[in-house]
């Protein structure tokens, strides 16, 4: 796994966006912190929101894919640039090195993808403000408070718990998700999918 640091400058220096929020669907409450949707909103874009690394070349396609959908102002060239950046691992982005061979067919396929259509993504309810001023702690029981009146936990609820609690560098259990979310160690097995287990997985192994 990559140890390096992630350096953000390169996309500030060049005004890559890399967060979006919801633009057309609604909240169902606003706060001072940031906005909650009951049902989730797959229209919000938050790449790099939390420590995680990109684990894998599907996930590494799909952020430079949202970066390409985000960026359409970008030429050919600076896309590419943008891409081999982000798939060096010494920029902090990557937990893994990857071929040039292997780099450019995945550019490639993000290249001719059409940028009409956005992204795939996972559902948000839960969305803080940029320097809403709350700890990675605070935001976590935020989330636990707001999911936990309805006693259930969807897969994207259990998504952010894994995200936030591997933030603050511990290590993933279904009764720590279960405490979080202020549910049943039952809901979160019964919600568990193989690829949040997968995920659970390579985020314990960054520790």
């Amino acid at each position: 796994m990559s140890q390096y640091e992630r350096n953000m400058r390169y996309l500030q220096n060049n005004k890559i966006i890399y967060r979006r929020d919801p633009i057309s669907d609604k909240p169902s409450q606003v706060y001072n912190w940031g906005k909650f949707y009951e049902e989730g909103t797959h229209e919000c874009y938050e790449l790099f929101r939390s420590k995680a690394k990109i684990t894998t070349y599907k996930s590494l396609k799909w952020h430079l894919l949202v970066l390409w959908y985000l960026n359409p102002q970008l030429t050919q060239d600076k896309f590419v640039e943008l891409s081999k950046f982000i798939a060096n691992d010494k920029n902090g982005f990557v937990a893994f090195k990857i071929s040039d061979r292997t780099l450019d067919q995945i550019i490639y396929d993000v290249s001719v993808a059409d940028l009409e259509y956005p992204p795939n993504n996972k559902a948000r309810k839960v969305i803080f403000k940029d320097m809403c001023g709350l700890t990675t702690s605070e935001k976590l029981s935020i989330v636990g408070q707001l999911i936990g009146r309805t006693k259930k936990a969807k897969p994207e609820d259990i998504y952010d718990a894994m995200l936030y609690i591997n933030d603050l560098n511990k290590k993933i259990t279904i009764s720590g998700i279960a405490k979080s979310l202020n549910v049943s160690t039952r809901t979160i097995y019964r919600n568990m999918t193989e690829g949040l287990k997968r995920e659970k997985e390579l985020l314990n192994n960054e520790l």
